[in-house]
């Protein structure tokens, strides 16, 4: 039985209210001030703690995947979530129950009241609050290992006040620049704060000047470190639309081949990163994670708007690409993919985001693209779109969900092609609801 909706609904509008007037210059205080006032023992729970630029969000799902092959009882904490606010708690791979997810938010605006009453404590923002949430949630579920990702940075990320198995950090690129510095190295700095002293961290590949700060904050806090591409190949044998056949190859020798659901040559980089982070949790912390174990959880994971296949005939793509660099592995894939098969881009983006970069990179593999609107205050002026789009030497034309989507099908479907939806997470989250695809 659902909760009534226009209950919850309620509840999760305050708390989206509480986004704004904090950022995470304020560090942890309040944080561990809240989980103390909710009975909550941050340090108590089982994890391994992931943050990155790229991937941290996919190398999440497949760690949760074979953990839960593996037999344990498990949590995945990941945002942001794309059709529901449910999606970003999970235990045992099923989102919390609105029933549950009420009475957390209760629990812990109770203590947030509490803890903010003390001299010079402030209110809980958003994520503080539903980290908090999702740790007792955890907690008293009897979680057996849960895989916590960051939701900005990593070392005044609220979930870094976990004392994880292993920290994992995937690929560090440009981002949220106002909050974590101006250059790769002041950004991969933020990242580092999650390593601690005496517990491994996994580094999936990096660029020269972000694995150079990380190995530094690992050495300074005699921090094991673990370089997925040292210790694990991982090589695709053929890919169609219902995944890719792949190879891997560890210190211990050469698997069987098998299924990998999740598209794209980004997965295998973060299929090495999560093997790598299971292979030194079997090995260094007796973990009952065999080869075999971590095959058949890898064969089952599963993680929405990351070249998701969210139709057929014609094929409709789905992806949160929404920067130059994701832009360019879509393109990537899609080089790989299409053949001979036109493309047509459905494209909508944030006013915050660099088009003119993405149109750039999605340029050689677009033969026709509809932008639309996003439904959110954020979103970029159609004029500034279409202007990126123009500028890039992408043919577009203007739209609305989801007549836009339509008219994509149809296009593709005159012509032998695929649709391609990308641009914004809203995009994504747009698309999968219109088109009845379940997270």
């Amino acid at each position: 039985m659902s909760l009534a909706p226009s209950i919850l609904d309620a509840k999760l509008n305050y708390l989206y209210s509480r986004t704004g007037g904090h950022t995470i210059r304020f560090g942890l205080e309040t944080t561990r001030r809240l989980a103390e006032a909710a009975g909550v023992r941050p340090e108590a729970l089982p994890c391994v703690h992931v943050a990155g630029t790229n991937g941290k969000g996919s190398v999440s799902a497949m760690l949760d995947s074979v953990f839960r092959q593996a037999g344990f009882r498990t949590g995945l904490y990941t945002s942001p979530h794309l059709i529901r606010f449910n999606e970003r708690m999970r235990i045992d791979g099923a989102p919390i129950p609105d029933e549950e997810l009420s009475r957390l938010l209760d629990e812990v605006e109770r203590a947030d009241r509490e803890q903010s009453a003390a001299e010079g404590a402030r209110p809980g923002t958003f994520f503080e609050l539903t980290t908090v949430a999702a740790m007792r949630w955890f907690l008293a579920r009897g979680v057996q290992m849960a895989v916590m990702e960051t939701g900005l940075g990593g070392r005044l990320d609220s979930t870094n006040v976990v004392d994880p198995a292993a920290s994992v950090i995937t690929e560090i690129g440009i981002e949220h620049t106002a909050y974590l510095g101006k250059t790769l190295e002041e950004i991969a700095g933020e990242k580092a704060g999650i390593i601690k002293p005496g517990r491994p961290v996994v580094l999936g590949r990096q660029r020269e000047a972000a694995r150079a700060v990380l190995e530094a904050r690992a050495r300074e806090v005699g921090a094991p470190v673990v370089a997925a591409e040292d210790v694990v190949s991982v090589r695709r044998v053929s890919q169609d639309w219902d995944g890719q056949v792949v190879e891997v190859e560890t210190q211990d020798g050469r698997w069987p081949r098998f299924r990998l659901p999740l598209l794209g040559d980004y997965q295998l980089e973060n299929c090495a990163t999560a093997v790598a982070t299971l292979e030194w949790l079997r090995e260094a912390a007796g973990f009952p994670v065999s080869a075999e174990t971590i095959r058949a959880g890898l064969e089952r994971v599963r993680w929405a708007g990351r070249c998701q296949v969210a139709a057929k005939d014609p094929v409709v793509l789905v992806d949160v690409a929404h920067n130059p660099d994701g832009a360019a592995a879509l393109a990537r894939f899609l080089r790989g993919v299409r053949k001979t098969s036109p493309v047509v881009l459905v494209c909508g983006m944030l006013s915050d985001k660099d088009a003119g970069g993405f149109f750039r990179q999605m340029r050689p593999v677009v033969d026709a693209c509809v932008l639309v609107p996003l439904d959110s205050e954020r979103n970029m002026p159609m004029e500034r779109l279409a202007a990126a789009a123009k500028g890039a030497g992408v043919p577009a034309v203007e739209g609305t969900l989801p007549d836009a989507l339509q008219r994509a099908r149809k296009w593709a479907s005159d012509r032998g092609g695929i649709v391609v939806c990308a641009g914004s997470l809203f995009m994504a989250t747009a698309i999968l609801y219109e088109l009845g695809v379940e997270v």
